[in-house]
């Protein structure tokens, strides 16, 4: 997938450039987990995001941190400790992705069972 450094200028509308932020399969989750948990350290993220793998989380929170969207904090420390958080840039999607899931929950299939996201 395009990441916005690479998407031609021309090309670059504000809903392209908005997709290029939050779009795939495993941004929006990732953004999720932080809001709802606040500062969370790798390894819980891991646990909280099934499926996603330990190498495809720090490519989308790379991502995330490159756009603003994330903040990463290091410590010093014996084991390294990393905590993420969302930024108030990050903040500013979270309206965007509570709609898609308020749209989710009406338009759903009925045979499709419902579950909360985790």
């Amino acid at each position: 997938m395009d990441n916005p450094g690479t998407i031609p200028v021309e090309t670059l509308t504000p809903f392209n450039y908005t997709l290029s932020i939050i779009g795939g399969k495993w941004k929006m989750k990732i953004m999720y987990q932080l809001a709802f948990h606040g500062v969370t350290r790798y390894g819980e993220l891991k646990r909280r995001v099934p499926g996603i793998t330990y190498k495809v989380l720090t490519s989308q929170l790379n991502d995330l941190e490159h756009e603003g969207v994330i903040k990463r904090v290091e410590y010093d420390q014996t084991p390294p400790k990393v905590e993420y958080s969302l930024t108030p840039r990050g903040k500013s999607l979270m309206p965007i992705l509570e709609e898609i899931c308020k749209w989710g929950v009406h338009n759903v299939p009925e045979a499709q069972p419902l579950h909360e996201i985790q």
